[in-house]
């Protein structure tokens, strides 16, 4: 009786075995993060989308991103650990948020710089905004836009006129000096909240006001606890589009730049958007029963003189960027 050999047929059967159990050697979609504070109707998750799928397509489907909205990744701070240590890859964050990491942001909230949103988005080409964005990378982010929401207006439970109208009253405020600054010059006395945590605030009082962005009030519909809108327009509503430093420094320079001209697209898209929504919005505040109330602006101007005349001296950066924009 012959004995065969069998070890070649246990091999064959072994690699067969391996090849059904491998996956096939076609590249694997890269899957990154994208987070921002902002509530999931809000344009700025329509930009993150808009952002997610010209992405994808650019990349022929090798790259997808998975967005969170409203802070589900942690607030900005969180979110910028994150970033930092590679494990979120982009993110859209407030310019606030960001000038309390550099300063230089604060040029953008210098009170009464920007007559409207287009004002505020004509801006961003400015030399000194983008110097803005490069001086991320010493923070471990990459500066690759802007985004806007819409200039900053006054919420009350009660009308708010005058200065004199906020005497004791609680206003939320962005958790940002510039702002607590802001609302007690002109007689407020700020109080820094989550955004989440703003509506059950006005129901229980411990909110008399909120500093809003048209595009936040109507998609919260913060108006069903504080029906009166005041048109301060005191502020722009800008944010930046970044990316981490350390994910952004591992890519090849051909995807640097292939993302780079994606999200510039984005970005013009956005400003578009941003100034669309805001008209849009101040028309839905009628049908939300909000009664539209006009400031005394002369009064609130005078009284913030003294914020934008201090914060303009925090950076040199500020100083340009201030000039550039009168100069406009």
């Amino acid at each position: 009786m012959k004995l065969f050999n069998t070890a070649p047929r246990l091999l064959i059967g072994l690699s067969l075995s391996l090849l059904i159990l491998l996956p096939f050697s076609a590249p694997r979609a890269e899957v990154l993060k994208l987070g921002h504070i902002a509530p999931p109707s809000h344009s700025w998750q329509k930009i993150a989308e808009k952002l997610a799928s010209d992405l994808e397509t650019a990349s022929g489907g090798k790259t997808k991103i998975a967005i969170s909205p409203l802070a589900k990744l942690g607030q900005e701070p969180q979110m910028i650990n994150l970033m930092q240590g590679g494990a979120l890859q982009f993110g859209l964050f407030t310019a606030a948020g960001l000038a309390n990491r550099d300063e230089a942001f604060y040029g953008w909230f210098l009170p009464y710089t920007f007559r409207d949103v287009h004002h505020a988005t004509q801006a961003t080409a400015l030399p000194a905004a983008q110097e803005m964005l490069k001086r991320l990378e010493k923070h471990g982010m990459v500066g690759l836009g802007y985004v806007f929401a819409g200039q900053r207006h006054t919420l009350g439970t009660k009308p708010i006129k005058t200065p004199a109208d906020l005497k004791g009253k609680k206003i939320r405020a962005f958790p940002s000096p510039i702002f607590s600054d802001f609302w007690q010059a002109v007689g407020g006395a700020p109080t820094a909240l989550p955004l989440s945590e703003v509506a059950p605030s006005l129901i229980t009082g411990l909110l008399d006001a909120v500093d809003i962005d048209l595009d936040a009030l109507i998609s919260l519909k913060l108006g069903q606890q504080a029906p009166y809108l005041t048109m301060t327009n005191h502020m722009a509503w800008p944010g930046i589009i970044v990316a981490s430093k350390k994910y952004w420094d591992g890519l090849a320079e051909a995807d640097r730049a292939a993302m780079t001209k994606v999200i510039k697209d984005v970005e013009k898209w956005g400003f578009e958007l941003a100034v669309k929504t805001d008209a849009e919005n101040l028309v839905k505040t009628k049908a939300e029963k909000l009664t539209i109330v006009q400031a005394d602006l002369k009064a609130f101007q005078e009284m913030s003189v003294t914020v934008r005349d201090t914060y303009l001296k925090k950076d040199p950066l500020i100083g340009q960027f201030h000039r550039q924009v009168a100069g406009k």
